[in-house]
């Protein structure tokens, strides 16, 4: 009986440790998804807000929440088009919209059961980025393990989850982008794509038992090449840039159907995997258009037109190995055909189908290859290349980027160490070389490479455990059999791995578990948050200005068909906002308005000429060429010339700009960015006109010879710094005080000659309007090197108005004598702590005593939304002043109300001729007048020195070439 139940217990225990020795990295899997899920979800706290409003932490989050909610109103569909951005055309939203939005709501409906309220909605939103970034574990692990057995995949997913750089800070909660689906989705692809290789690798299908109709034999490497086909198809619905990675798919059936055919194994194997995968993404992809053309952002042609190139080249290359068989010709010769044949398709495809082709290379060398990207795309902070690709890497992965490297070299070798080579061995190599190639060309790709990274440090791990005899399982039952070199060699490769990564190890902050806790909404987000309630509650509705009547033709959660030529027609009264394209899903998403240009980079180029205009009659032309529909840019993005713009005007046109918002970063650190869309460039701004660069400057000539730039005359500088002084379209409505920041100007100087320092063409080196605090200044007035040109404050963000203008009339019965001028000035109220400012107009007088001023403030707030017009929260103080000065000066005020101003009526007065009693009355009630609104010389203690970062590359406080020059000064000053 004894002896029985040892017999039992003995059994019992070898089957519970046979068990655990299959399954035990079921456990440890789980505990890495549970890892990855916290350290994302520790600052969810910070995205709740006590009334319930959102707060995201990145712009393109914004308008998420957006598809998010229009996919919950009209579940289980997604918006196809939105007439709520992209103003006066509307905008395809392409990848925003997809698969991922519907995701989100079908778990947030699972939660509501069938009725999610907003709040539910918002949470399911917020926690389901982390919970895919828990996910894509799972196919990481699986990879791996293909590559390096069960301890390979969990080292893997270990990677994955210690990973700090762009996966993490993209996947974290408030983040709810499309990126981590991205990921998800990709991996599941290349992982579906290595069993389907593998599966025909081993059951070998060939041409001639799909002629014989063999499918019993072919029904397994059928069915999962359909499943790596629909993986890929679902990568896609995710992001229709995912064609990338049918890009990615051709360029490895290519090499190995060369490689198959020179080593002397049928290429119909691989062929037959590649025909049917990409067959079936071809037939998936074509279900989802919905959009004409071929862009690569769009659910268009592309897709289905790329997956079945790819397919039949698949097709194509097996047959032409069979005739190049048929007739001897030497098999090394085979790739050297195969190259030559591609270059031809893409010179014939070059010739008849330009528009696929500009398409396609545009794509190749945007995202995939880090060679000619434009200009514009150099502005977007996250579509800029690595400044140091080393410095970088390290950074988002430690030394685990350079052991997969170590790892790819390994898998190569396999067959020098008598193992079998298998294509998904190819298949990784092609794979990770594009992802390292995309994370050089764009830093938000790093996203990408995280995957193989982990994924090919599995094989680094086990190549190496196999290389020195390192059996991990057999020395966990026998710890006599392990040498000392093994467990030194075993120590350093954790270190090497996962030490750089490790929160005990990792730079201060540099953790998953640091940057985790720091994640917080976006500083952007929060302080445009203000204006746009405020533009939603003070302005009509779009279809109600002017009284017009027709919001209800503009459903915030309405469907809207793909319009023809993709320009909608919006109704009467419906009206965009200005502003630069960071904050067009802020406007359209707080503030409930149709912005003009939008993170998608739609209209930046109209939105740029706008505002870098130099003139008010310049900026007046481009919007009114927007409103007929017609480009007020040429070829080359340069503003056409007047009389062709003049010639664009279509009279009574109705889809007006009629807002204009600014806020302190376009007039600072984003300037940059904005010049870059448009001509002539940021450097035209920046540079002193008529100095000439063989004189040089002494420093007490530097206000003289340097004080005025071509920046000052700009729309920007001339709404956010000047109140629209001198405009007469133009008036502030609200003004967002919710920070107040510095600028300055400087020229830096040499210390030695006390002479404005110049550049290799001798032109002085000027910073203009950089963004800085209190300390940042009085370091360079301090210093030596700098010789301050202008300081000024502003505030966080400007609301104006575009209207028609008040035109006050006069006329003088005496003599004024040449170049007499009239001017009204009107005490205005900002509605902000700054107090009062004054707005001023002045116009010459024609040699008959007569004069026209057009102004833009009321002297009443008569209209209002119910009207059809704006509450405005600025308000006149008094009534306008209206002076002439000549040889005999004379004086009138007068009222201006609000009907004149929305709609251009004429407002007459009569003046009279002033004493010298009335000048000094005027002298002593101007006195008064200042003393009463010092406050728009505002303080600037409550300027950050850093500003927040921004969506734009142009955040940085300068340009480029100029930063180390605003090192030395603060080096320097210190």
């Amino acid at each position: 009986m004894s002896t029985e139940t040892e017999r039992t217990e003995e059994r019992t225990g070898s089957s519970v440790l046979g068990s655990w020795a299959k399954w035990y990295y079921v456990p440890v899997l789980g505990v890495a998804m549970l890892f990855i899920f916290w350290t994302r979800i520790q600052s969810y706290g910070a995205f709740v807000t006590e009334d319930g409003t959102p707060a995201l932490a990145g712009v393109d989050s914004w308008y998420h929440w957006r598809t998010v909610q229009w996919t919950a109103e009209n579940y289980p569909f997604t918006m196809p088009y939105d007439i709520w951005t992209g103003f006066p055309s509307g905008s395809y939203v392409g990848q925003f919209g997809t698969l991922f939005d519907q995701l989100i709501v079908t778990a947030a409906m699972i939660v509501g059961l069938g009725d999610p309220s907003q709040s539910t909605l918002y949470a399911v939103s917020l926690l389901s980025v982390p919970a895919m970034a828990a996910l894509v574990a799972i196919p990481v692990f699986y990879a791996g393990r293909r590559l390096g057995g069960t301890v390979g995949g969990l080292v893997a997913v270990v990677v994955l989850a210690l990973a700090p750089g762009q996966f993490f800070v993209r996947s974290t909660v408030g983040q709810l982008d499309h990126h981590v689906g991205e990921v998800l989705f990709m991996a599941i692809a290349v992982l579906a794509m290595m069993v389907a290789l593998r599966v025909a690798e081993r059951d070998q299908p060939i041409y001639e038992l799909v002629a014989d109709g063999d499918w019993d034999t072919l029904r397994s490497p059928a069915v999962y090449a359909a499943l790596a086909g629909i993986a890929l198809t679902l990568y896609i619905w995710i992001w229709p840039s995912g064609v990338v990675l049918i890009g990615i798919f051709a360029v490895f059936f290519a090499v190995q159907l060369c490689l198959d055919y020179v080593r002397g194994v049928s290429p119909d194997h691989v062929a037959f995997v590649g025909a049917v995968a990409l067959g079936v993404t071809a037939i998936g992809t074509a279900l989802l258009i919905e959009a004409p053309g071929t862009s690569v952002t769009s659910f268009g042609s592309l897709q289905p037109a790329t997956a079945a190139l790819v397919a039949v080249g698949c097709l194509f290359m097996a047959w032409l190995a069979r005739r190049w068989n048929a007739r001897g010709f030497d098999r090394r010769l085979y790739p050297v055909a195969i190259l030559g044949l591609v270059l031809a398709a893409f010179a014939a495809m070059w010739l008849v189908l330009p528009d696929f082709y500009t398409t396609l290379v545009g794509n190749l060398t945007g995202r995939l290859l880090p060679f000619n990207q434009d200009a514009g795309t150099l502005t977007i902070q996250e579509a800029q290349p690595p400044e140091n690709f080393a410095d970088h890497v390290f950074g988002e992965f430690g030394t685990a980027f350079y052991t997969m490297l170590v790892g790819l070299v390994l898998l190569l070798a396999r067959p020098l160490f008598g193992r079998e080579y298998r294509a998904e061995y190819t298949l990784i190599l092609v794979w990770s070389l594009f992802l390292i190639s995309m994370a050089a060309t764009q830093v938000r790709f790093s996203y990408y490479l995280v995957l193989a990274v982990a994924v090919v440090n599995a094989a680094f791990v086990a190549d190496v455990v196999r290389l020195f005899d390192l059996d991990l399982q057999r020395s966990a039952r026998s710890l006599r059999g392990i040498e000392t070199y093994q467990v030194i060699i075993l120590l350093v490769v954790v270190l090497l791995l996962f030490a750089p990564l490790l929160p005990v190890v990792a730079a201060d902050g540099g953790s998953v578990i640091d940057r985790g806790q720091a994640t917080g909404p976006h500083p952007d987000a929060m302080t445009w948050e203000a204006s746009n309630d405020w533009l939603e509650s003070n302005t009509p509705e779009p279809g109600n200005y002017g009284g017009a009547d027709n919001a209800s033709e503009l459903e915030y959660s309405g469907t809207y068909d793909y319009p023809e030529g993709g320009d909608f027609d919006y109704p009467a009264g419906a009206y965009g906002v200005m502003s630069w394209w960071d904050y067009g899903h802020l406007i359209t998403t707080q503030g409930e308005r149709i912005p003009h240009a939008n993170p998608f980079q739609q209209n930046a180029e109209t939105a740029s000429a706008f505002l870098t205009a130099e003139s008010e009659r310049e900026a007046e032309l481009i919007l009114e060429n927007v409103a007929a529909g017609e480009s007020p840019l040429d070829d080359g993005d340069n503003v056409r010339p007047t009389e062709e713009l003049e010639a664009g005007v279509e009279e009574n046109a109705t889809e007006q700009m009629r807002y204009v918002m600014i806020d302190d970063q376009m007039a600072g650190g984003k300037f940059s960015a904005i010049a870059t869309w448009s001509g002539p460039g940021y450097g035209h701004y920046v540079t002193p006109q008529n100095v000439d660069a063989t004189e040089p400057i002494d420093r007490d000539e530097v206000d003289e010879r340097l004080g005025s730039v071509p920046y000052d005359d700009t729309m920007i500088s001339r709404l956010y710094f000047d109140d629209a002084a001198g405009l007469e379209h133009y008036r502030l409505v609200h003004e967002n005080d919710a920070r107040t920041v510095g600028f300055v100007s400087y020229a830096l100087m040499n210390p030695e000659t006390d002479q404005v320092a110049t550049d290799q063409n001798g032109q002085p080196q000027v910073v203009v309007n950089r963004m800085a605090g209190s300390q940042t200044i009085s370091q360079i007035e301090a210093s030596p090197n700098a010789e301050i040109i202008d300081q000024r404050t502003g505030s966080a963000v400007k609301t104006y108005e575009r209207v028609e203008g008040a035109t006050i009339t006069g006329s003088v019965d005496g003599p004024v004598g040449e170049n007499a001028t009239a001017t009204a000035e009107l005490e205005v109220d900002s509605g902000a702590d700054r107090g009062t400012f004054t707005y001023e107009q002045e116009v010459e007088v024609d040699e008959n005593g007569s004069f026209e001023l057009t102004v833009p403030y009321a002297t009443d707030d008569e209209l209002g939304v119910e009207d059809g017009y704006t509450d405005s929260s600025v308000e006149a103080v008094e009534n306008y002043t209206v002076t002439v000065d000549g040889d005999t000066d004379y004086r009138a005020e007068t009222a201006v109300p609000e009907t004149a101003v929305v709609e251009g009526d004429a407002v007459e007065i009569d003046l009279q001729e002033t004493t010298l009693e009335d000048e000094s009355a005027s002298g002593d009630d101007a006195e008064a007048n200042g003393n009463e609104t010092a406050g728009d010389e505002t303080a600037d203690e409550g300027a950050s020195d850093e500003p927040a970062t921004n969506e734009s590359a142009g955040a940085s406080e300068e340009p480029a070439e100029n930063e180390s020059d605003a090192a030395r000064v603060a080096q320097a000053a210190d």
